[in-house]
């Protein structure tokens, strides 16, 4: 919902303002949490604003054209509002920022300063340091095709096109043990090949941990269940009972594209380069050199 912009303006140029600023940080995983500088509650747009949240922001630098908009916010780690092992979890990775300059009186009179993501999180003395990245942050990123043997795609997305539900290519187990580092144990998949799952993912489903997710190095069957190596750990400890779902991984090879997948008309690599060896090849005395293939 658009506040009343031209009011807020006819309020600051009145000389005698009340106004304040609010926050809303919704995750990733559709957490959403309000925070205000006021010494009051603020309620707008369906969310309650909590006040002497101990959450604060630098100046807005706001720029026209397609320059970065950066702010950083500021906040005490708390049980009520941003925990600490929230953060170390990753659970704020990514989330969408909003700010609003408001006029505590009436509330209907606020304009959106900020809208952006969080970058990077850094934790010091019970505070974090969230950095705010503007929508024109993605327009910085690299784009386009890139030329090379193995497939582009993520497995799934809208380019490589292959239903991550089908039948076989998941399974849902218990975990069984976890080292509190990078090393899993999971029940179940008995029947299935080692290494199905490398370079795969680990959904939690439930217990504390739920909502998170991490990638798979490599995936064997034990005599004791089935041991998951992960790339990195959760951050946050899962315990004996918590469900989890393995996912099948790819290696963006053609060759795995088709006979494990069966996907192979939405191969998005190119196979078929020539390596660094055919590029620096000379003609030479004894051997074809009629434009044909080399090998």
């Amino acid at each position: 919902m658009v506040g009343d912009i031209q009011g807020l303006h006819a309020h600051l140029q009145s000389g005698m303002t009340t106004v304040c600023r609010c926050w809303a940080i919704k995750r990733l995983d559709g957490q959403e949490y309000g925070f205000t500088d006021h010494d009051m509650e603020l309620v707008f747009e369906g969310l309650t604003f909590k006040a002497s949240s101990g959450l604060t922001a630098t100046a807005i630098e706001q720029a026209t054209g397609l320059s970065i908009d950066n702010t950083e916010a500021m906040g005490a780690l708390s049980d009520a509002s941003i925990r600490e092992e929230d953060i170390d979890a990753g659970r704020f990775d990514g989330a969408e920022v909003r700010a609003w300059l408001v006029n505590w009186a009436n509330l209907e009179q606020r304009v959106l300063q900020f809208r952006g993501s969080m970058g990077e999180l850094r934790r010091a003395g019970g505070a974090f340091h969230a950095e705010l990245r503007g929508l024109t942050d993605l327009l910085n990123r690299p784009l386009g095709r890139i030329y090379q043997k193995p497939c582009t795609a993520v497995l799934g997305d809208q380019n490589c096109r292959f239903n991550m539900d089908s039948p076989g290519y998941w399974i849902d187990g218990a975990v069984i043990g976890f080292d509190g580092g990078t090393v899993l144990l999971v029940n179940g998949g008995e029947t299935i090949a080692n290494g199905w799952f490398d370079r795969g993912r680990v959904d939690v489903v439930s217990g504390p941990a739920k909502g998170l997710w991490a990638s798979i190095k490599r995936d064997r069957q034990t005599g004791r269940g089935r041991e998951i190596t992960l790339w990195s750990g959760f951050g946050e400890n899962l315990v004996a009972g918590d469900l989890v779902r393995l996912r099948a991984g790819c290696d963006k090879r053609m060759k795995t594209c088709r006979s494990k997948f069966n996907n192979i008309l939405n191969f998005q690599g190119f196979p078929d380069l020539p390596g660094e060896d055919w590029v620096m090849a000379v003609p030479k005395k004894g051997k074809a050199n009629n434009g044909g293939s080399l090998r």
